[in-house]
């Protein structure tokens, strides 16, 4: 069964005209390290709750989305034991007690491999969603996010994730510059800073759409509605060489 094309999303700053078989959703570092208490988000002192209000729609975009048939990315922040691919200004950055590659409660912090550095149970992949392992904010640097994109024929981006304001906003300035048209699910990406947030999604949608579109999931799964189904295949890790 095909999927339509040209589905219209009401959004900012006008509406947002996709074609399923060319758009992936793309859920950015909804990781344990970053939205579970006890991890390396809650122990800079931020407040996970502001992220966890992200879940309960996103587990609604993903459930349509993978109904649908869309290709479906994730990515997850985290480094090489060894941390080679950590660079110092990274590294200790802050000046607080607590850094990447250090034990935490969920394990070494932002290491590959570790349990908090892996995906929320709630947005756990499945078979045939490839999931893109990054050492930096956007997931273009030094991953294959961007040769898998051409690979499938993706054209349009589907945003989710954490946070708005840096791996989120990083990834959709790395998909505008590189021709890709992008969609912020508003209320399925989030800020530890409730005005980051609020500013971050004005920036994507100003002067007619500098970045991309921003609507609410329930816009987005109204539109989504009209697309049929389709089927996947084997969970791919991808991870930089």
């Amino acid at each position: 069964m095909t999927t339509p094309a040209a589905i219209s999303v009401d959004a900012r700053p006008y509406e947002f005209t996709f074609d399923p078989a060319t758009t992936a959703l793309v859920i950015i570092d909804m990781q344990r390290d970053f939205l579970e208490p006890g991890g390396f988000g809650e122990s800079l002192g931020n407040d996970v709750s502001q992220l966890r209000s992200t879940i309960k729609p996103l587990e609604a975009v993903l459930a349509a989305t993978r109904a649908a048939g869309l290709e479906v990315i994730h990515t997850r922040e985290g480094h090489l034991p060894d941390l080679s691919d950590c660079p110092p200004s990274k590294l200790t950055r802050g000046r607080g007690d607590t850094h990447i590659g250090d034990p935490g409660p969920k394990g070494r912090i932002l290491i590959r491999g570790e349990y908090g550095q892996d995906i929320i149970d709630e947005l756990a992949p499945i078979d045939g969603e490839i999931v893109i392992d990054k050492p930096g904010k956007g997931a273009f640097y030094a991953t294959a996010f961007g040769d898998v994109l051409i690979e499938k024929g993706i054209k349009s981006l589907v945003v989710a994730g954490v946070t708005t304001e840096v791996c989120v906003h990083t990834t959709v300035r790395e998909a505008n510059d590189r021709g890709y048209e992008c969609l912020v699910l508003a209320d399925c990406v989030g800020s530890y800073f409730p005005e980051f947030q609020r500013v971050a999604l004005e920036m994507v949608a100003a002067q007619g759409g500098i970045f991309g579109w921003v609507a609410g999931s329930t816009d987005f799964l109204a539109a989504l509605a009209t697309a049929a189904p389709a089927t996947a295949s084997a969970t791919t890790v991808l991870q930089p060489s």
